[in-house]
């Protein structure tokens, strides 16, 4: 039986057309978009794309899809991804791969966003449940660590450590990440500049109106949510 991440995936098809520059982004539900696309010819074969995941890259090229790194591309047709999860205004929360700074990178870039997930990632409002992740470079952490503790009374933040070596987890880009768990959200229409405002920290994992449109699977089938209900996808 597939599973809800798969019947999102599918839907996503619609959304791609010959000739495009296609970014994807990380996560099971973005490979089986990239597997889906396989099956399709006259699409994936017509198409360029980019992604800031290591797995969903090897997966792409293992497949012979035509792979531009980030650096050589500016602009997007189209962008693809999944999230921990995302509000009915569609702001999102990506804080599991700690690759977010690349992600919001090729968000930026693209004329249309898509989020595609099951429905248990679409909440009325977003939850504590999960972290919002910075990316810092290394010779700020102790600052950094005061200030946010300084600005929010209600934060938590955590050094992300490896469970796979000893010591700290490093990005791609050589930074630490912080998970900051608050107790209660601030307003998101301010947090990702409050906390991009203090000196050291790159980028946060809270995508607040980026996307335009969700695709969702859920026991009713497919959910198509538009951020503004007039968008035309």
């Amino acid at each position: 039986m597939e599973d809800l991440k798969q019947v999102a995936a599918r839907a996503a098809l619609d959304f791609i057309k010959p000739g495009q520059v296609i970014g994807v982004g990380a996560g099971s539900t973005m490979a089986h978009l990239v597997n889906y696309l396989k099956e399709d010819a006259t699409r994936w074969k017509h198409i360029t794309t980019v992604t800031s995941s290591f797995n969903t890259r090897q997966l792409l090229l293992e497949n012979g899809f035509t792979v531009k790194p980030i650096s050589e591309v500016s602009q997007l047709d189209i962008y693809f991804d999944g999230c921990d999860q995302f509000d009915q205004h569609l702001n999102a929360l990506k804080s599991g791969g700690g690759i977010h700074t690349h992600e919001k990178l090729l968000a930026a870039m693209a004329d249309k966003f898509v989020l595609v997930g099951d429905g248990s990632k679409y909440v009325a409002q977003l939850y504590t449940t999960f972290p919002v992740v910075i990316e810092l470079i290394p010779e700020s952490l102790p600052f950094v660590m005061r200030r946010i503790r300084d600005l929010f009374s209600l934060a938590n933040p955590v050094l992300r450590l490896s469970n796979k070596k000893d010591g700290a987890v490093i990005s791609e880009n050589g930074n630490l990440l912080i998970d900051i768990w608050f107790r209660s959200f601030p307003p998101l229409d301010s947090l990702n500049q409050r906390l991009k405002d203090i000196p050291g920290i790159l980028e946060t994992s809270l995508f607040y109106q980026m996307a335009q449109v969700a695709i969702i699977a859920g026991k009713n089938g497919v959910e198509i949510i538009r951020r503004d209900p007039a968008y035309l996808i």
